[in-house]
């Protein structure tokens, strides 16, 4: 199907002109015309993204049809939007378009070419459209020959749902409609929302083909060997996969197949709030000409960037293709992987920096995806907050969770997978008392678990938790791997983690039809 004939087939007509298509440079020099945002002196697009800065979950809906109505776990995460409400929003959302330019990318997310969905973006924003451009899979000129979406997004922040008509919480809205395979977003200018519509589509298409779905980073090491980052947003899933001794394959959604697993998409998505080159130095030296930064602030004259301040919010971005990043894993295919790492930010302060897990401590954390909501991830949060998200990624899991933790449940017994938890929260106390956990120290960690280095070691039992904690690390003082230890108040951290235990005992009775060797991982409630 020609471009034009999509267009035409979707309802957008009278248009003012399309860019198909666009090299970076001229989406570049596109958005610079259309004072969309301003150059930074390291040659990234800098823009903001105004009201929105980050994902608005509560304004994400999944239409609710005959086809898919089984299929899904719905609820607050995935909220049901009647058939003829998506299609009111959706023609007056044409009417809008009418008389505009227009952006649009053609091009796949998945790497696996037995697994990939091809995709067609549809822009209002050329920085947008640079965007999706970068962080999707490209294609080769044959294949954009014969490119055939699977699934076409429409974005146009400028338009907005009307609340008393369509019964959305606010004008921004991102509504997926799987039978129709289109997805419309408004209302907000956040350009993770686009990303993770689509990976919500694959999180949905994938189990149908075995084909487990992953909110994880991947990396690559010297002798072959993959690893794997579970975690939410601010755990370091990025910071941490970024290891300049491994070869990156991604740093947010993967699939594992059969044949290994592979990255969903072309780029990375790196939150950048107080980056520094001496840290992060892989992310620091991929932000250049064809980068995005998202809400970092910008001196106006003489164009430096100032990661530090959390001026516009505390979820600065930073959008780039992978590529970027030295010895990347060009395509982002690797090998079944020896070590899965879950990641959590304890706000509480009473997890340990790293912990080895069983098989069924492993599935019982991963349907728990505990961590700390970190500010300015999400519209509303302003500090910390702890959360229970199933399988770390749970807002963009629209199926029952059993269905995700069987398959990953499956593939670490089969491929004897070791798996650690790592806490890159606080420590020595809760927020506001503790300190958070020192990433050279996490890194060593990491590196440890991947390596190896710890299979010899001593461990202790965790009285709460009841995973495996290692007594010593290398490159780790001894001192800080017992997290009660680095408490000044013995009774406030039994107390403390009493009360987190409980928590997570509470949280898990959610979930129904449960192995009776997996309930057998939870935490221990003791008095």
């Amino acid at each position: 199907m020609s471009n034009a004939n999509l267009l035409d087939k979707l309802g957008i007509i009278n248009i003012n002109h399309q860019y198909r298509n666009l090299a970076p440079a001229r989406l570049v020099e596109m958005a610079l015309n259309r004072e969309e945002g301003i150059l930074a002196a390291n040659g990234a697009l800098c823009v903001k993204t105004g009201k929105y800065t980050g994902r608005s979950p509560l304004d994400r809906f999944i239409v609710d049809t005959p086809s898919v109505h089984e299929a899904i776990d719905w609820g607050k995460t995935n909220q049901p939007m009647e058939e003829d409400t998506f299609w009111h929003i959706y023609y007056r959302l044409m009417a809008f378009l009418e008389e505009k330019d227009l952006f649009t990318f053609d091009g796949f997310c998945g790497s696996d070419p037995d697994h990939r969905m091809p995709i067609t973006v549809i822009n209002q924003y050329a920085w947008q459209n640079l965007f999706v451009h970068q962080l999707f899979i490209r294609p080769s000129k044959e294949e954009l020959e014969a490119h055939q979406p699977e699934f076409t997004l429409i974005c146009a922040p400028g338009f907005n749902a009307l609340r008393e008509i369509d019964g959305t919480r606010s004008e921004a809205f991102v509504v997926l409609n799987f039978e129709q395979k289109i997805i419309i977003i408004g209302g907000t200018c956040y350009a993770g929302e686009m990303k993770k519509a689509i990976f919500t589509c694959m999180n949905y298409l994938l189990p149908g083909k075995g084909v487990c779905p992953m909110h994880c980073s991947a990396n690559l090491g010297p002798e072959g060997d993959t690893a794997l980052f579970f975690g939410l947003s601010g755990t370091g899933k990025t910071t941490l996969s970024a290891d300049p001794e491994r070869r990156l394959i991604g740093d947010d959604e993967h699939g594992w197949s059969d044949n290994g697993i592979f990255n969903f998409e072309g780029g990375c998505y790196a939150k950048c709030i107080k980056l520094s080159a001496q840290h992060e130095p892989q992310i620091w030296g991929a932000i250049r000409f064809g980068a995005v930064l998202e809400n970092v602030v910008v001196d106006e004259d003489d164009r430096s960037v100032d990661y530090d301040s959390d001026a516009l919010t505390e979820n600065t971005r930073a959008a780039y293709p992978v590529d970027y990043i030295p010895h990347s894993v060009i395509p982002g295919i690797g090998d079944h992987p020896k070590t899965i790492i879950l990641l959590t930010a304890d706000a509480f302060g009473v997890m340990p920096p790293i912990a080895k897990l069983t098989p069924e401590q492993a599935i019982y954390h991963f349907l728990s995806g505990y961590t700390s909501k970190l500010a300015g991830t999400e519209r509303g949060i302003t500090e910390p907050q702890a959360t229970f998200s199933t399988g770390f990624g749970e807002p963009f899991l629209p199926r029952f969770p059993m269905v995700y933790a069987q398959l990953l449940q499956e593939r670490i017994k089969k491929h004897q997978v070791n798996v650690f938890l790592v806490n890159t929260g606080w420590t020595g106390g809760p927020y506001g008392i503790g300190k958070r956990m020192s990433l050279p120290y996490t890194r060593a960690m990491v590196r440890a678990a991947i390596k190896g280095d710890l299979n010899g070691v001593a461990y202790e039992t965790d009285p709460f938790f009841g995973f495996a904690v290692p007594k010593t690390c290398p490159e780790v003082p001894d001192g800080i791997l017992n997290p009660k230890s680095t408490w000044p108040d013995q009774d406030q951290y039994e107390e403390t983690a009493r009360k987190l235990a409980e928590r997570f005992v509470q949280n898990f009775g959610k979930f129904k039809n449960i192995s009776e060797n997996i309930l057998a991982a939870a935490p221990i409630l003791r008095k």
